[in-house]
C-alpha cells in the first residue's frame, strides 16, 4: 500500500512561497506592462510588444532610410464649391411688358454686349413709335406754314402777330419731336433706326433685349409666346462674366482667425488634376454658423479660359505664415493603426524594428511632417511600414 506523504505546516509555507514567486515573475514580465521611454518624444512604449525581428528572408519587404528634416509651408486648406460671380452676373429682363417673338441664345452659349437675347411685340414701344411719327408731321406741317407766313410778312399780307404765332407753334413742334425721340431711344432705338421710323411712317412694334455684358447664359426661361412683364421675376435670360468665379469654403471656426480680405489662395479643381487656379479672398464671414461651427469663406478666382462650371467642386490653399522645418518621413513610412494612431517604425541594426507611435502634420511631395515620436538621422522603415505592423498584429493573437 502506498505510503502518504505527510503535509506538514512547513511544505504549506514552501508550497506557498514557490506559487507567489510564480505569479510575481508573471505579472512583472507579461507584455504590455513594463513601459519605458523612447527616444525623439515623450511617448512611452512597450518593449516586449512593439518589437518585430525580421528573418533574412523577411528583410527585402522593407526598406530603411534616415529620417530627413524637409520645410513644411505654414498653410490652411478648406472644401469649397465654385460658383458664378454674382458681381459679374446679370438678370436681364425686359424692360417694358410684352410678348416673346424670338430667341437668340441658350443657356452655355458664350454672348457679347449688345448682343440680341430676345425680341418681344411690345404695345409701349408701339404707341411711342406712333407718337414719334405724329411729332414728326406736325412739326413738318409748323415749317410750311412758318416759311409761308414769312414769305406774306415780306409782302405785308400777313400780320407780325400771326407771324410770331406760327414761329411758336414751330418751336413747340421741334420739342415735342426732340421729346417723341428721345421716348424711342429708351427702347433702344438708334438715331439711323429712329429716321428710318420717321421716313417710312411706320411703327414697329419688335422690341430688341441685348445682353448688357460679355459673357455666358446661365439660365433661360424664356419661350416664344411667353406674356413677360418688366421686373417680374423669374428673368427670361441671366449672363454672367465667366472670365472671374467664386469659390465659396466653410472653415473651421479654429482656423479662421486666419483668413483675411486679400490674400492669395491656390484653388486646386477634381475635374483639373495638376492643375492650379490663382485667386484672392474678398469676403470672411461675420458670423460663425451655430450648427456646424464653421465661418464661410469667398474668393474670387481667374479664370481666362471660361473652364470652371458652378458647382463644381474645389479645394484651396492658402499659405498663413513662413515654412516650418519639421522631420520627414515617406508617406509608406507612416501607417494609421486600428485604434487611430499614427505610427513609424524605427530600427537600429535594420533587423529589429519598433513600433513607435508618433504625432503627424503636413503631407507634402510625398512626406508626411512629423511633429513628435522620431528624431532626424534615427532610421525608420519607408516602405513596408503595413507589412511590420500586419507582423506585429498577427505575434500579438
Amino acid at each position: 500500500m502506498a505510503s502518504r506523504i505527510a503535509i506538514t505546516p512547513a511544505r504549506v509555507v514552501i508550497v506557498g512561497a514557490v506559487l507567489a514567486a510564480v505569479v510575481l515573475i508573471y505579472w512583472t514580465t507579461r507584455p504590455g506592462d513594463a513601459p519605458k521611454p523612447v527616444a525623439g518624444g515623450d511617448i512611452q512604449q512597450t518593449a516586449a510588444q512593439d518589437n518585430v525581428d525580421l528573418s533574412d528572408s523577411q528583410l527585402a519587404s522593407v526598406k530603411v532610410a534616415p529620417v530627413e528634416e524637409r520645410d513644411f509651408p505654414a498653410e490652411k486648406r478648406a472644401v469649397g464649391n465654385i460658383d458664378f460671380n454674382e458681381d459679374m452676373s446679370v438678370q436681364v429682363f425686359a424692360p417694358y411688358s410684352g410678348r416673346i417673338i424670338a430667341l437668340f441664345a441658350e443657356v452655355g452659349n458664350d454672348v457679347k454686349k449688345g448682343q440680341t437675347l430676345f425680341t418681344i411685340d411690345s404695345a409701349d414701344l408701339s404707341q411711342a413709335e406712333s407718337s414719334l411719327i405724329a411729332a414728326a408731321g406736325v412739326l413738318e406741317l409748323d415749317n410750311k406754314n412758318l416759311a409761308r407766313l414769312q414769305d406774306l410778312y415780306t409782302t405785308r399780307a400777313a400780320s407780325q402777330h400771326d407771324l410770331e404765332q406760327a414761329t411758336s407753334d414751330q418751336q413747340t413742334a421741334q420739342g415735342n419731336l426732340a421729346a417723341a425721340r428721345n421716348a424711342v431711344r429708351i427702347f433702344g432705338k438708334t438715331d439711323t433706326d429712329i429716321d428710318r421710323i420717321i421716313s417710312a411712317r411706320t411703327a414697329d412694334s419688335t422690341l430688341v433685349v441685348p445682353s448688357p455684358i460679355d459673357g455666358r447664359v446661365t439660365a433661360r426661361s424664356a419661350a416664344p409666346g411667353l406674356f413677360v412683364e418688366s421686373g417680374n421675376a423669374p428673368a427670361p435670360f441671366s449672363v454672367a462674366d465667366t472670365g472671374t468665379m467664386w469659390m465659396v469654403a466653410n472653415v473651421p471656426e479654429s482656423d479662421s482667425p486666419a483668413f483675411r480680405v486679400g490674400q492669395q489662395v491656390k484653388v486646386s479643381i477634381d475635374a483639373f488634376m495638376g492643375r492650379t487656379f490663382d485667386g484672392t479672398i474678398t469676403t470672411v464671414g461675420a458670423a460663425v454658423d451655430s450648427n456646424t461651427r464653421r465661418v464661410p469663406v469667398r474668393s474670387v478666382i481667374k479664370d481666362a479660359q471660361h473652364e470652371l462650371r458652378s458647382g463644381m467642386f474645389a479645394n484651396f490653399t492658402i499659405t498663413v505664415g513662413a515654412p516650418v522645418r519639421s522631420p520627414a518621413i515617406p508617406l509608406d513610412g507612416v501607417v494609421r493603426e486600428g485604434d487611430g494612431t499614427m505610427t513609424a517604425w524605427v530600427t537600429a541594426d535594420r533587423r529589429r524594428f519598433v513600433q513607435r507611435i508618433v504625432k503627424i502634420g503636413e503631407e507634402r511631395d510625398g512626406c508626411r511632417q512629423i511633429l513628435s515620436g522620431v528624431q532626424v538621422g534615427e532610421l525608420v522603415a519607408t516602405e513596408g511600414a503595413i507589412f511590420l505592423s500586419n507582423a506585429l498584429a498577427i505575434a500579438s493573437h
